[in-house]
This record gives C-alpha cells, sequence and structure tokens, in this order.
C-alpha cells in the first residue's frame, strides 16, 4: 500500500476518540508525519520537548518501512496508540507512558469499534536489515558478516588459543564491505 495522507485520519480519530481536544482553533496540537525511512525498529512514536529557541515541539512520527506495505488498519492502530500518547501529555497534562491514562483510554478506544485493535507492543513484521560487513581475522582468516563497523574488535578463537582470553592487536578484525547481490 502506498503511503496515505495522515492528517485526515487524524481528524477523523481526533473527533471520534479524543472529543476533538488535539485540534485547537482547527489546527492540530501535534505534527503528525511518515519517517524519512531510517525509522525500522518501531511502528511510530510520540515525542515532545523544546526547540533551542524554548519553543514547544510535539510531534507523531509513523514508520514507513513498517507501516507502507500494510493495511490501513495497521496504520490507524499505531496512529491511535500515538495520539494517546499526545493527549495523556497535551491535555491531560500528565508525564507517563503507558500508564493507568494510556490504558484506560486505549481500552475504551478499543472497546468503542472493531476497524482495529490498539495494543502497548505492535506485532507487525520489522524490516530485516542485512549484514553489510564482513570482519577477517588476520591471524586464522575466519570471517563473520556485521551489520556495522566495530573498531577495536578482535577474533575471538584467535584470542582465545594464542593469547590466553585476552585480547591482542594481532587479531583485530579487518571488515570489508560485504556485496550480497552476487
Amino acid at each position: 500500500m502506498p503511503l496515505i495522507p495522515l492528517l485526515p485520519i487524524f481528524h477523523r480519530l481526533n473527533r471520534q476518540y479524543f472529543d476533538g481536544l488535539l485540534v485547537k482553533d482547527l489546527k492540530p496540537l501535534v505534527s503528525i508525519r511518515w519517517s524519512d525511512g531510517r525509522l525500522r525498529n518501531t511502528a511510530g512514536f510520540y515525542r515532545h520537548g523544546r526547540q533551542a529557541k524554548g519553543q514547544r515541539v510535539c510531534e507523531i512520527v509513523l514508520s514507513s518501512p513498517v507501516l507502507e506495505n500494510l493495511p490501513q488498519s495497521a496504520v490507524e492502530s499505531t496512529l491511535c496508540h500515538e495520539m494517546i500518547h499526545a493527549w495523556v501529555d497535551l491535555v491531560l497534562k500528565v508525564s507517563e507512558g503507558h500508564g493507568r491514562n494510556f490504558q484506560a483510554r486505549m481500552k475504551a478506544i478499543n472497546a468503542a469499534q472493531n476497524d482495529f485493535q490498539i495494543s502497548v507492543r505492535h506485532q507487525f513484521p520489522m524490516p530485516i536489515k542485512l549484514p553489510k560487513w564482513l570482519g577477517i581475522c588476520p591471524s586464522c582468516g575466519l570471517s563473520s558478516t556485521y551489520k556495522r563497523r566495530t573498531k577495536g574488535i578482535a577474533c575471538k578463537h584467535c584470542c582465545d588459543t594464542l593469547y590466553g582470553g585476552r585480547w591482542n592487536p594481532s587479531c583485530v578484525l579487518v571488515f570489508q564491505p560485504l556485496n550480497l547481490e552476487n
């Protein structure tokens, strides 16, 4: 499914489940956007704080890599989940994660409709991050794949057998880019 506009869904959910309280003077109290493609470990998040000039910032970011191929109900449940966080923060003015206010609103929304279910933890499939590097031991030639380069990592086999389990610079892995397309 291609990425859909989030603002119409936000306004509908705000009217249905938040008594319109997440909007003031026709403008949302929180900005809503899709991630730029880097958010891969969660379906979305709510963040609030202050900019350098002291201006308050509140935003909901949904993960395009996680949600783009899922049904609209996944987008709606994730957006509604993050809207509960915004509602607890901006309307109730309470600082809590998935506490009692969050849980009560989540249960009320789940009971009021059957289109989607909100949960504390999503069970959506996460995109797999493939390894990009091959770490090779200069002493024994053993190699392993890595998602990122790690400075100073040494071959455990060589350190154990040659140096009594102590780290030695002669066993520091040499990294090469891994070409998985061949």
